[in-house]
């Protein structure tokens, strides 16, 4: 439906005439009538005023497709850190419903978990804001202590708050219940990874069994996992012992040389993990690239003080994200120039 015709509709449906919705907008009747008739189109600047006065939202006043609405809804929380509350609400209301279309099923269920994911990361923010700045005020209190750490994922003490348990049954629940074949390969990658922060390492190893029979499966991880299961039982030389084995077969493989870097950085040897992560970068022909590796460089430089190089690392990301990705603005953006700003501080 054209904008025009769908003015009119709304118009009519309101009981204004055209001169009474121009008068409320500031534009003449012929103005109006130019909208209605396909001759000219609203100025941009006019259309919050316009989706006001007709009670609809600038999308619905653009009579967008239900899936244009989606993409440009994730476009929206990739470029802004929050949403409006009337902008959260009309999304999720459509997510809602999509729940009820089999066929919309599964794309509305990602997208409330991303909308919701990024309101929590909103609101996390100021959970931060205030909970640090009470804590500066009151050592002793113990209140918000426990607020950041959940907001910022702190580690913590007590074994039965920081074990891993319910999302060891969560993915055993999704690869029982995975009827295709083959397996996807997936969720055995996060099992292993919950099972190993808890030190499960009889179950880690029954788990990466099954997950070598797997045609997909990448026999690279099968030995970066034989190595974290030895030193989740302590036994450093084995796991170092597996990870120079596999250089032997993946030296010059930039995934093998980023889990070796995480290795390293684990056992706080980080000049040995930037090597790593470094090479990773360099082995790295996939355009746009991740930039994790650059991540946890920067992470390291902090963790020994070198805020400049930190910061530098930083610049390298956004460099990145703006000649390999195509951002400027966009929420990733504008955290890389936040943390790089925050360690030139520090200097």
């Amino acid at each position: 439906m054209e904008m025009g015709y769908k003015i009119k509709k709304l118009r009519c449906a309101a009981s204004l005439t055209q001169e009474a919705l121009g008068e409320r907008l500031g534009v003449s009747a012929q103005s109006v009538s130019k909208w209605e008739t396909g001759a000219a189109l609203p100025d941009i600047t006019l259309l919050p005023v316009i989706s006001q006065v007709l009670g609809v939202s600038i999308d619905e006043l653009f009579d967008l497709t239900k899936e244009a609405k989606l993409r440009r809804l994730e476009s929206r929380m990739d470029r802004e850190e929050e949403l409006p509350p009337d902008v959260f609400r009309e999304y999720e209301d459509m997510l809602l419903e999509g729940l009820e279309d089999e066929k919309e099923k599964d794309e509305s269920l990602r997208l409330l978990a991303y909308l919701y994911h990024h309101r929590m990361l909103a609101d996390g923010k100021r959970v931060s804001l205030y909970g640090r700045e009470h804590i500066r005020r009151n050592p002793a209190a113990k209140e918000c202590q426990w607020l950041i750490g959940d907001s910022e994922r702190h580690r913590v003490w007590d074994w039965n708050v920081y074990n891993h348990s319910g999302a060891i049954e969560f993915y055993r629940e999704v690869i029982a219940g995975d009827k295709a074949e083959p397996k996807s390969a997936l969720p055995y990658y996060y099992l292993l990874d919950q099972l190993l922060a808890d030190h499960r390492t009889e179950e880690a190893r029954r788990v990466l069994a099954e997950f070598k029979t797997l045609p997909g499966h990448k026999p690279m991880m099968a030995l970066v996992y034989e190595a974290h299961i030895a030193l989740a039982e302590f036994d450093r030389p084995r796991a170092e012992a597996v990870f120079r084995a596999g250089m032997e077969k993946w030296g010059q493989d930039e995934g093998f040389l980023f889990e070796k870097a995480q290795f390293h950085a684990h056992l706080c040897q980080y000049d040995k993990a930037v090597e790593c992560y470094e090479a990773s970068w360099a082995l790295d022909t996939q355009r746009p690239r991740f930039w994790d590796a650059l991540q946890g460089i920067a992470v390291i430089y902090e963790i020994q003080g070198r805020y400049r190089e930190a910061a530098g690392t930083w610049d390298r990301i956004i460099e990145c994200l703006r000649d390999e990705w195509g951002m400027t603005e966009e929420t990733a953006c504008q955290e890389a120039r936040r943390e790089r700003d925050r360690l030139l501080a520090k200097q």
